[in-house]
């Protein structure tokens, strides 16, 4: 494998849009993410601390020039160190205070307390043999006790309960029930496609939890451009994300909408049930 030097540095800006050309070991794609897996920087539980992981990443290539494409990876975890070191808190600590206390989330953070465990969800999987396999059986799984490794990109447990207050506080435009986090106008650029198309114009990249039509790219969101354009039903402005275990949320500013659906099942391709729940919820609304 041949490499050259960067023309541009990696921004915050390219970390928030992934367009810092970091991508994901796990999608075996090309030499380059499998570099990223054997340098063990997917982040799963026994990878070592955010900085551990961090410091092994720098030393690998990227997948192509900061900013000229776009590429689903590990730049918001790049972003979970940025936080602990302007913070001088780890990862975990600095989430719970700034954010889960303020808005009384309770029952979320990297790993469920063994008091809790009766309330934890196993996780299920796709296979050749069994369209329903079980993958990590909820009395057994890895999440349960403690971890080391808190992901800026993944491993955050939470409830139904919990996320709707962190989602209402999207909705919200920075605040829920009293307690203000962020700004009005931060929220609103945020959720601003960040791009200059949409994502289909920056490259088909391995993998994204939406469609590349249509569709842009917020700071930290999948941001809706043309509905028509994307073939599925929603609203300009619309922003969302989804999780690797089908679990997807969306906020609606148009019809002053959120909606959140939270199952365990990979991968997220398995079944169209995000795409079904999306058409479900719009034609219900007949005002």
């Amino acid at each position: 494998m041949i490499t050259k030097p960067a023309n541009n540095l990696i921004t915050i800006k390219h970390l928030l849009t992934h367009t810092s050309g970091l991508t994901y070991g796990f999608f075996n794609a090309d030499v380059i993410s499998n570099l990223y897996t054997q340098n063990h920087t997917d982040f799963n539980a026994n990878d070592g601390t955010l900085e551990q992981v961090i410091a092994r990443l720098v030393k690998l290539p990227l997948a192509f020039e900061p900013g000229s494409r776009w590429n689903y990876g590990v730049s918001t975890d790049v972003l979970g160190r940025l936080v602990e070191i302007w913070s001088g808190q780890t990862f975990d600590q600095y989430l719970k205070q700034k954010i889960f206390e303020p808005l009384n989330m309770q029952d979320t953070g990297f790993f469920v307390p063994k008091n809790k465990i009766d309330r934890f969800v196993s996780l299920y999987e796709v296979t050749d043999e069994n369209p329903m396999a079980l993958s990590d059986p909820s009395q057994t799984s890895f999440s349960i006790g403690s971890v080391q490794t808190f992901s800026g990109g993944a491993g955050l447990l939470s409830t139904l309960g919990d996320y709707f207050k962190f989602t209402e506080l999207l909705r919200g435009k920075g605040e829920f029930d009293g307690v203000r986090l962020l700004g009005r106008k931060t929220i609103e650029f945020m959720t601003c496609n960040h791009l200059p198309g949409d994502l289909a114009e920056m490259g088909q990249a391995t993998f994204n939890e939406t469609t590349f039509e249509g569709i842009g790219f917020g700071l930290g969101f999948s941001v809706m451009i043309d509905p028509a354009k994307a073939c599925i039903m929603g609203s300009p402005g619309e922003y969302a994300w989804g999780g690797a275990a089908s679990t997807a949320f969306w906020i609606d500013p148009v019809e002053d909408m959120t909606v959140i659906f939270l199952t365990q099942l990979r991968p997220s391709s398995a079944y169209p049930i995000r795409r079904e729940l999306r058409v479900l919820t719009y034609q219900a609304i007949i005002d």
